[in-house]
């Protein structure tokens, strides 16, 4: 029967309108472009480029941009609630070790792999800066994370290959590492951590066996259990192994190059056991591996093997670095654009003077870690040149922002959360997302304590102190800076590095991160206030020179923590930070703290 009367009460599974966006008041900002939404990018970049090399990527840029905030985003999204799977047979019971990747994270890799081309881009002909690999890097992080780490290990692959690999390896591997055809290129992973050796490299297990092949050469096959295999169906991992007869210890290390496939097409001895159930990440297979034989091509010399791989570390730690940049600005981003557009209690959130300084204490970090990254991406290129003091600063900057910038990003993502409130702690948005990722920088190549040490081991036994300092001291010097502010930096970089030398020549461990967070406080304040000194010679502005002096109040000097803030003179000065705005020399020089 269908002539049931209508009633006033709607049915149980009615769809209701939703309220308007007005009143729905909850702001979304899929579809904002991240890179023309971050006013700080271009003008900074273009700094370090110059017109020329910034011109003839700008257009990708604002592309990449646009896409990231819907596009990739939403691509991201979906690959994230859908993590990779591991199959071990077909239905007849063919052993096959294949993973299945969710479609839209196969899309992602299109995008990273094959359009943007950040895993070959440094490795083909008349390759750009690296900065400006980094730089898309920067904003493609802000969609997605998890696909950065397979992408950084190919580049990092790629480049101990072409550094230690023998002639026949690299002709043999190089053309489809540096490839952008995805139906053929390779991509690269890293198999070094075990069980008992996570950190103390020193006690890796993993055993590689010389034995004579079938045509009389030498085979190195490897035998083991790798712990923790990020990308684990790479088609080329660099592994850490021990021959048979070489000595205990890191002096006892060799690395070897493991194909997935071996040149006649037969499938390595390797087997993938299960894939991990991770925190973050979860769009990136992460597996466990057995090595049960598997043939691998020896990298370089028996002994030297972890200082090889040591320059793959540093690279994946930069890459670390600028990801964690970049998981702060979209947190930024978010937050910004929550508390432009929320109303609360009758005025919209940025009006708030104690909202203004939660997104202050958000944008310092972020804006510290994107100054570093570039700089260091800067003296990378003078050191793959030839430069041995900026070889050396990349030494020490290197594990310098893979331990503070990482640290920070948990922080800020979590921060950026709580503006958006409680609708931030649902997965539907990306809060929940940024917050897991955030977490895994300040583990991986490296926890925090271990990279503390590795900033003082370099500058004690590698005297890469000494070479940051020189560069510092000549960047504030040449900048052009008003004396008073040149005068503060190179007093507070001077003391944060005499505090470090003190604890390396002591061995104070347990004050390492104290001394590492203070150059690190020092030195992006430095870099940031000759930032703005450049910047500003094509616009007057001196938000970087601001940044650069609260940074110093309230990083490197001291305070009374039962004092409470007087109302705040500056106001007006903050407000623009806030809104980042451009900002007069003058306006920069109020918040210059007392000598």
């Amino acid at each position: 029967m269908n002539d049931r009367p209508a009633f006033a009460t709607p049915a149980r599974n009615a769809t209701y309108a939703s309220p308007a966006s007005g009143a729905a008041n909850i702001p979304d900002s899929r579809g904002i472009n991240f890179y023309t939404s971050d006013p700080g990018f271009a003008p900074l970049l273009r700094s370090y480029l110059g017109d020329a090399a910034f011109r003839a990527i700008e257009t990708q840029l604002v592309s990449l941009g646009q896409r990231a905030s819907d596009e990739l985003d939403t691509l991201a999204l979906a690959a994230d609630k859908h993590p990779p799977t591991l199959e071990q047979r077909t239905r007849s019971g063919e052993a096959i070790q294949r993973i299945d990747k969710h479609p839209d994270y196969v899309a992602l890799e299109r995008v990273a792999y094959a359009e943007l081309g950040l895993a070959a881009m440094s490795h083909r002909a008349n390759a750009p800066a690296p900065l400006v690999k980094y730089a898309l890097t920067y904003l493609f992080v802000q969609a997605e994370f998890g696909l950065c780490c397979p992408v950084s290990m190919t580049d990092s692959l790629t480049r101990t290959l072409r550094r230690f690999g023998s002639p026949e390896l690299i002709a043999r591997y190089l053309p489809m590492l540096a490839s952008q055809d995805f139906d053929t290129l390779y991509q690269g992973a890293m198999f070094m951590t075990e069980q008992a050796a996570g950190s103390d490299v020193a006690r890796i297990a993993t055993r590689a066996t010389r034995e004579r092949g079938a045509n009389g050469e030498d085979v190195w096959r490897l035998y083991g259990d790798k712990w923790f295999c990020s990308n684990a169906d790479a088609d080329l991992a660099m592994v850490l192994a021990r021959p048979d007869d070489a000595p205990p210890g890191i002096k006892g290390l060799a690395l070897f190059l493991l194909p997935k496939k071996l040149p006649d097409g037969t499938r390595n001895s390797y087997r993938i056991v299960r894939l991990k159930d991770k925190l973050g990440s979860r769009s990136m297979a992460s597996g466990e591996i057995v090595l049960e034989g598997a043939q691998a091509w020896l990298i370089g010399e028996v002994g030297r093997g972890f200082h090889q791989m040591a320059d793959m570390i540093n690279m994946s730690r930069l890459s670390n670095g600028v990801r964690a940049a970049g998981l702060m600005r979209r947190a930024v981003t978010e937050a910004l654009h929550v508390a432009r557009n929320r109303e609360a209690f009758g005025r919209k959130l940025i009006d708030m003077p104690l909202m203004q300084r939660q997104l202050l204490k958000m944008m310092l970090p972020a804006e510290q870690a994107r100054s570093m990254f570039m700089r260091i991406a800067t003296l990378l290129a003078r050191a793959d040149h030839g430069d041995e003091r900026a070889a050396k600063c990349v030494r020490i900057l290197t594990p310098l922002i893979k331990f503070r910038a990482c640290r920070d990003a948990r922080r800020v993502t979590g921060d950026a959360m709580e503006v958006r409130g409680g609708v931030g702690y649902i997965e539907e948005w990306s809060d929940p997302r940024l917050v897991r990722d955030a977490h895994l920088g300040s583990i991986w190549e490296g926890t925090s304590n271990i990279v503390a040490l590795d900033v003082a081991r370099a500058a004690k036994r590698e005297g890469a102190l000494e070479a940051l300092t020189q560069y510092v001291h000549e960047a504030l010097t040449e900048s052009g800076l008003h004396a008073t502010s040149a005068a503060l930096l190179r007093r507070m970089f001077d003391r944060s590095g005499a505090a470090l030398m003190s604890v390396a020549e002591c061995g104070r461990d347990e004050s390492v991160r104290q001394a590492a967070s203070a150059l690190y406080h020092a030195t992006t304040a430095a870099f940031m206030a000759c930032e703005a000194a450049q910047v500003s010679r094509s616009a007057a502005d001196y938000r970087r020179l601001a940044l650069a002096h609260l940074l110093v109040r309230h990083k490197l000097l001291p305070r009374d923590p039962l004092a409470l803030d007087e109302r705040d003179e500056n106001a007006t000065t903050l407000r623009a930070l806030v809104e980042e705005h451009v900002l007069p020399l003058d306006q920069a020089m109020q918040l210059m703290p007392a000598q």
